[in-house]
């Protein structure tokens, strides 16, 4: 008695198991799609000069040809700046090596922040002198290089607004996505989960563009 019912079953199995994989194929074609379309390009970096932790001079040139990932942090800051020092030496120990990347950390507080004291600060962080660069200068370059070229927010906050002595400025904790046009790709924020996947997964589709 049951025989018609379960031969309809089995006639529409196959078309059920054809529709699964046809969706599931649609669905691979797509996120690969994803994968392939280009990062957008959000503005073009501007000629800017500043100093490293070494004392010697950084221009856009010293960085045109790389993809480099570029945050703004200060020294003396208590709160936003360690986590993202130690989450950009966390990706600095990931990075594929030999490729064309800098990693780059803008100071906001320059007349504090010299060569000297950044240099400090980089060695602590464990950073790699041929790789990642802290810069500072004046603090008409410094305020040129974050807001005219990266368009990184960095205000200094009044000091009845501050919490405590050393919180002295607000900014941007994103990680600057930058090509090797010198071009803005993209920006991560770096105190949220999932940073580092996406950052990763950005990087590389930039080094495999020309």
């Amino acid at each position: 008695m049951n025989s018609e019912p379960r031969k309809s079953v089995w006639t529409l199995f196959p078309g059920i198991v054809l529709a699964v994989l046809t969706v599931g194929v649609l669905l691979v074609w797509t996120r690969s799609k994803e994968v392939r379309r280009p990062l957008p390009v959000y503005g073009q970096v501007t000629q800017f000069t500043l100093t490293n932790q070494f004392g010697v001079p950084v221009s856009l040139e010293s960085l045109r040809g790389q993809v480099w990932v570029a945050d703004v942090i200060f020294t003396r800051c208590p709160l936003a700046c360690p986590q993202m020092t130690r989450r950009m030496s966390d990706l600095q120990n990931v990075l594929p090596s030999q490729a064309p990347i800098k990693l780059v950390s803008v100071t906001t507080d320059p007349e504090f922040d010299t060569p000297p004291i950044l240099k400090n600060y980089a060695d602590r962080a464990g950073a790699r002198s041929n790789l990642w660069w802290f810069l500072t200068g004046t603090k008409e370059q410094v305020g040129h290089a974050l807001t005219n070229c990266l368009r990184l927010t960095a205000v200094e906050n009044k000091p009845e607004q501050r919490t405590n002595q050393y919180d002295l400025f607000t900014h941007s904790t994103v990680f600057l996505l930058i090509d090797k046009r010198a071009q803005i790709r993209g920006a991560v924020e770096s105190l949220e989960a999932g940073w580092k996947e996406r950052i990763l997964a950005d990087i590389h589709r930039l080094l495999r563009e020309d």
